[in-house]
């Protein structure tokens, strides 16, 4: 697997949000995404949507409780139609998998769709170090590989990078003269890769849908390399995770309808791929070989836990990553994986595990925003509390998310809580403590008092690093209780 970074998070995200430019990048394109899902929404009705919703919850709900038996049939239906299927229980084997593939058939030069499995298996590199030319042909792919980065959102993978960005990286990568003309910087890209596709012994796709009825793949993309990809080179090979199977094509025109709405507003995407086998005595073109990789790589143990299996309803249109208002001030990078945002938060400590990634629960405001936003209505928020129960009760210290210092002032402040004369005094301690702390006026609704600017304890200095701390009252609320008690019992 690529180099987890998800122990990062909390410097990786502090460094990110004092980045002006990735601020622009994400206001403007994760807001616009957005709004054209709200309108895309509106344009069907509230009420047709929700009916969408269920039908494809119930659709994901069925398959994965039956899942050994629709991965048994798609098996069948591949064989059938004459590719080939393999089960990859990690990355390592489905790495082993495409390379014994491409070496025994002489492969030269690879072009891939859009992966974002590949991306988990760190794919590339394995075939480069065999001499394999690989080239990305999604235009935001393409991008972030001639950069050397990787992938920050779901569905538009080269978020970060501004006009004026990529016009310097297309001059420095490929020798074009400096233009920020975005048609022009497409046309460029296009003429690059045109070559490539030609020239390609081996194509490479994930898959967005796997349906179990025909052995169908089926991918969908704005773009058309995917279908240059799947038809071009003489050998095809799908990856993609084994929770991808749907039962049937009726299925499959539910979730047509919610995901291009859902990740970029659009009635449909611009390419709908359906890819059945390689190519028939009949057909025009096409590949010689199709071969069909189900990728587990921790899948199974997600499945097998009945608190967060449901993460594995994910169709990857990114509409959690749109609306999550951390997403929006950190970015994709900070998640130090794969999967960014509010889905990413739950499936990298699954697949990566809770030791690497327990900072990841704790990115999230818990306001629900990503529940509402997602098609198959994953409670993301539920997860999210489960982990962090999780990592606060694991038995296992390098699993647990707060330091010892933090877990015993939390057990002070419990026992504190718990006895009201400890309370009080610690009360009036902290009302003649406060007065020596840096202080700010505030307006007259607060009755005068200065807010407190900072204080030097730990996790309060946290909280003051980005706000003010109201000042205790001169009076607890046991006391204005009591006050007014005895006046109403004086009157």
């Amino acid at each position: 697997m690529p180099e987890v970074k998800t122990s990062q998070f909390v410097t990786a995200s502090a460094a990110a949000m004092l980045d002006p430019k990735l601020r622009r990048a994400l206001d403007r394109v994760g807001v616009g995404f957005d709004v054209a899902r709200r309108s895309a929404i509106s344009e069907v009705t509230e009420e047709a949507w929700e009916e969408w919703r269920e039908e494809a919850r119930s659709i994901k709900i069925h398959t994965l409780d039956h899942l050994d038996y629709y991965l048994e049939l798609l098996h069948d239906n591949v064989t059938a139609a004459g590719g080939q299927v393999h089960f990859a229980a990690d990355a390592a084997e489905a790495n082993a998998i495409v390379s014994h593939l491409a070496q025994n058939r002489g492969v030269k030069v690879a072009t891939k769709s859009k992966s974002m499995v590949s991306e988990e298996l760190e794919l590339n590199p394995v075939l480069e170090s065999l001499g394999i030319e690989v080239y990305e042909t999604d235009l935001g792919e393409y991008i972030i590989q001639l950069a050397g980065e990787t992938p920050s959102h779901l569905v538009a993978p080269a978020l970060h990078k501004s006009k004026e960005d990529v016009a310097e990286l297309f001059a420095a990568k490929l020798g074009l003269p400096y233009d920020e003309d975005i048609e022009r910087m497409a046309a460029a890209a296009r003429t690059a890769l045109r070559d490539k596709f030609m020239q390609a012994d081996l194509g490479i796709s994930g898959a967005n849908f796997v349906v179990a009825e025909t052995g169908t793949l089926v991918i969908v993309t704005n773009e058309g390399n995917g279908r240059l990809c799947t038809s071009a080179p003489r050998m095809h090979i799908g990856i993609t995770g084994m929770e991808k199977v749907i039962p049937s094509m009726q299925d499959l025109a539910i979730f047509l309808r919610l995901l291009p709405r859902s990740a970029t507003g659009q009635r449909i995407s611009s390419y709908v791929s359906m890819v059945t086998g390689p190519r028939r005595e009949d057909d025009e073109d096409g590949p010689e070989e199709f071969h069909l990789i189900l990728v587990d790589n921790g899948r199974s143990r997600m499945l097998r836990d009945p608190k967060l299996r449901e993460a594995l309803y994910c169709i990857r249109c990114g509409a959690c990553l749109n609306i999550c208002p951390v997403y929006q001030r950190v970015g994709g990078h900070a998640y130090g994986w794969v999967y960014p945002g509010p889905i990413g938060a739950v499936v990298s400590p699954m697949l990566t595990g809770l030791k690497e990634s327990k900072s990841l629960p704790q990115a999230s405001s818990l306001c629900g925003a990503c529940r509402e936003a997602c098609p198959v209505k994953i409670n993301i928020p539920r997860m999210l509390l489960e982990l962090r129960h999780r990592t606060a009760e694991s038995e296992n210290p390098q699993e647990r998310a707060s330091s010892r210092s933090e877990r015993f002032l939390a057990g002070a402040y419990a026992r504190l809580m718990r006895t009201p004369g400890r309370m009080a005094l610690a009360a009036r301690i902290g009302r003649i403590a406060q007065r020596l702390l840096p202080g700010m006026p505030k307006p007259s609704s607060s009755k005068n008092r200065s807010w407190i600017s900072r204080v030097p304890l730990p996790l309060l200095s946290r909280w003051t690093r980005a706000r003010d701390l109201p000042p205790l009252p001169s009076k607890s609320f046991r006391q204005v209780w009591q006050d007014e008690l005895s006046e109403d019992t004086r009157g």
